[in-house]
């Protein structure tokens, strides 16, 4: 299995992306979404202190292929 997971920031905002490839016969997207949120909460640990009013929102599956359910796009 491989996590690649990205992060994007601008002034007030932060878009974290994690993408998870597996050759086996199991979806990925549980360890995808778990990279994206676990990446959030350590943002949101860090900057804590400088804005007590961050959210984190918006965790979902973008885009999933393969598995018995084919392709997924939002």
């Amino acid at each position: 299995m491989e996590v690649d997971v990205s992060l994007e920031a601008a002034r007030r905002t932060a878009v974290v992306t994690a993408t998870a490839r597996v050759t086996g016969k199991t979806g990925v997207e549980m360890e995808a979404l778990t990279a994206v949120s676990a990446a959030c909460l350590s943002l949101y640990d860090m900057i804590k202190a400088l804005d007590r009013a961050a959210v984190i929102r918006d965790v979902c599956l973008l885009e999933k292929s393969g598995g018995r359910s084919g392709l997924y796009r939002r």
